[in-house]
């Protein structure tokens, strides 16, 4: 891994991290195009970022997160669900992150879904996340728990979650995007943890310059991105981002058994 190598993730990263697309996907798909080994820095660093785009969040819905402690035991009982399945399944989904044949399937898969979400839950009646409750919190954490698998998205699962109990589509992303603060947050932690533990104690210098450099930047994209997809969501709805999935997944098929993407 590179300068450069960074930067192109930590941009990805960025933009991806709060659209339906999923950002883990994508950065995956990108190492694997670009040649960067599979070392266990790199699995850190794809992690690691992502908690700098997640950071945008707290600074813009700042507000949000100085309102009530009900706000934060919603956000705990969100994430039980996700710390469970990841504790639980830790090998099995680091295995999965080194698979751009999961990437592919999963990206065409959930961009069918994405077609017809705004079909299936076109009566929203919670429009605030004061209104949502602890066991539809729950829920959702349940919806999130399907991000483990590369190429599903954190972002299109919890809000797909969010709109199958009945909140409007922006109340459903906004719910998505503070679920992600605790999310990413203890999945960082945890990496850096397993990278400590068993690989090195320390990092060099080099690798502290990528990862604050790469946190910079998914921190930068990520505010810019966060406000376009609420105001697209709220005109456009999920039917432009399931076309996207699909078409992505499909040339991403071809490249696979053609020989010209490898894990």
């Amino acid at each position: 891994m590179n300068l450069f190598h960074v930067i192109v993730l930590a941009i990805l990263e960025g933009i991806t991290e709060f659209l339906p697309v999923s950002s883990t996907g994508h950065m995956i798909i990108a190492s694997s195009f670009m040649g960067i080994a599979k070392s266990d820095f790199v699995k850190l660093f794809e992690v690691a970022i992502q908690l700098g785009a997640i950071l945008s969040v707290v600074v813009l819905y700042y507000k949000r997160f100085f309102k009530s402690l009900d706000f934060y035991f919603k956000l705990v009982v969100g994430v039980i669900p996700a710390i469970i399945v990841g504790v639980l399944l830790k090998k099995h989904i680091d295995a999965m992150l080194e698979s751009p044949l999961t990437v592919a399937i999963t990206l065409l898969l959930g961009g069918i879904v994405l077609l017809f979400v705004d079909q299936w839950f076109n009566k929203p009646t919670v429009t605030k996340e004061e209104n949502i409750g602890y066991p539809t919190a729950l829920k959702i954490g349940m919806f999130q728990c399907l991000a483990v698998i590369p190429g599903m998205s954190r972002s299109a699962a919890t809000i797909i979650g969010g709109m199958s109990q009945k909140l409007t589509r922006t109340a459903a992303a906004e719910f998505s995007f503070f679920l992600a603060v605790p999310t990413m947050f203890g999945a960082t932690l945890k990496e850096v943890w397993d990278y400590h533990k068993h690989v090195s104690p320390t990092f060099t210098g080099e690798q502290i310059k990528f990862l604050v450099i790469g946190n910079i930047i998914a921190f930068i994209v990520a505010m810019l991105a966060i406000k376009t997809f609420i105001t697209f969501l709220e005109k456009k709805g999920f039917k432009l981002f399931g076309y996207y999935r699909i078409l992505a997944g499909v040339v991403l098929l071809a490249l696979y058994f053609t020989g010209h993407l490898t894990a």
